[in-house]
């Protein structure tokens, strides 16, 4: 789907984040927990002030993470829930490759999130054809031609820096007018994926990057304290008008030199 420009350029310039918030913990485990709290609490607050609460997820280590500690946040209630994907890969739901399928064995069945408020994309379509549906899909749940503006994304990054399924130096990174592509040639297998493009990252209210492992740590740095080459695609990731979030373990942050938050056990972002 083609994004009306000229409806968003008020929007994409209203504002400028201050700068992403780099919260350190000594273990995946606390991480998961304090990302749990954090998602209940932005759930809490879009609710608070609307009908639901729209949130877009990532595969990866975010799975297993999710899968574990937002069922046990006391009193959670997702049915004014809306799921959303950042990207898929275009396999049967049955294939250990999607994300949707995954999501849906580990995380749905423990919460109270009614089917009709995932949304999912369908693949058995071209690949483009899928892109095109799925942005479809987004346009209709939020009732909008224009970018839609998800209260929260979770989003993780590969040791090349990618995200979503946008890789370094690939074309789709500079996608302007689409909120969904299609990937054909995605380096990573399998290589047919659906994506969010950066301007629908962009336009979330909240962005959450989760970082785990030593692999992490040189590309982390590079994207948070600058380095030489081209911009790496995570860290095109700078929302509009909201906030970032990288969360991160120790091992994932052991070459950084820059200030981090360290919160102790318990805290709430």
């Amino acid at each position: 789907m083609l994004i009306q420009l000229d409806a968003c350029i008020e929007f994409c310039c209203a504002g400028v984040m201050s700068g992403p918030r780099v919260v350190v913990f000594p273990s995946v485990a606390e991480l998961g927990s304090t990302l749990a709290q954090l998602v209940s609490s932005r759930a809490e607050k879009a609710l608070s002030m609307g009908e639901s609460f729209s949130l877009g997820l990532s595969g990866g280590s975010l799975v297993s993470i999710l899968s574990k500690e937002l069922p046990a946040v006391p009193g959670l209630d997702c049915s004014r829930w809306l799921i959303g994907f950042c990207d898929e890969r275009l396999v049967p739901f049955s294939d250990p490759e999607s994300t949707y399928g995954l999501y849906k064995n580990q995380l749905f069945e423990k919460i109270n999130i009614p089917e009709d408020r995932i949304l999912a994309i369908d693949p058995s379509l071209p690949v483009q054809e899928c892109a095109d549906d799925y942005a479809g899909k987004l346009s209709k749940a939020f009732n909008t031609e224009h970018i839609p503006v998800f209260d929260m994304l979770l989003l993780g990054m590969g040791p090349d820096g990618h995200t979503c399924s946008l890789f370094p130096d690939h074309p789709l990174l500079q996608e302007s007018r689409r909120t969904v592509a299609p990937i054909s040639d995605s380096p990573k297998p399998p290589p047919q994926r659906v994506t969010m493009t950066l301007p629908t990252v962009n336009a979330a209210r909240c962005v959450v990057f989760v970082s785990t492992g030593g692999s992490k740590a040189p590309v982390l740095k590079q994207l948070l304290e600058g380095g030489e080459g081209p911009a790496l695609p995570a860290s095109l990731v700078t929302p509009r008008r909201g906030e970032l979030f990288w969360l991160v373990d120790e091992p994932a942050a052991a070459s950084l030199s820059s200030r981090v938050e360290r919160p102790g056990p318990g805290a709430k972002l």
